[in-house]
């Protein structure tokens, strides 16, 4: 005897996912990751790029090169996003540090989930993730998804990354 399911399938989509860029390679894979991850029917898409406002500068002054850069990005992460079938919203922000604006954007938008691309980058020689992400991390209040570039090739003669 066979048994079969009336149920319908899972819907395994989240409902909205906030995407933070910075401008460099990782970005894309972390938009695509997103979504992938949304409801491809009633889903929400939050791209942000933060600027850095140095302490001797007020938090809403006129940054030019950066707000053009951050424009730029915004403007290449949506028509990435134009295939899909899903509301997407860029916002550029600035604050003090990125961690606590992406972690205040996840609060005000309530959202399901953040992504964040986090280049591959050693200091001292160590892999490091940098002050955003542990930030991120400890302090967001839905889950948070890596998308980490690759590690740079080792040589197989000695061992070491060249």
């Amino acid at each position: 005897m066979r048994l079969t399911s009336t149920r319908k399938p899972k819907d395994t989509g989240v409902s909205s996912v906030l995407v933070a860029v910075r401008g460099d390679k990782s970005d894309d894979q972390a938009v695509r990751l997103a979504c992938q991850l949304l409801n491809p029917h009633k889903g929400v898409l939050y791209i942000v790029y933060v600027i850095e406002v140095e302490r001797s500068l007020p938090l809403d002054a006129e940054i030019t090169p950066a707000t053009a850069r951050g424009e730029e990005v915004l403007k290449e992460m949506e028509a990435l996003t134009e295939a899909y079938k899903f509301e997407t919203a860029a916002e550029l922000l600035q604050s003090r540090r990125t961690g606590l604006a992406v972690v205040q954007e996840a609060l005000d938008k309530q959202v399901d989930s953040i992504v964040l691309g986090v280049p591959y980058k050693e200091v001292y020689g160590s892999f490091s993730l940098g002050d955003t992400v542990p930030y991120v991390l400890k302090n967001a209040p839905c889950r948070v998804i890596l998308s980490r570039d690759s590690a740079p090739a080792v040589s197989p003669v000695n061992g070491y990354r060249p």
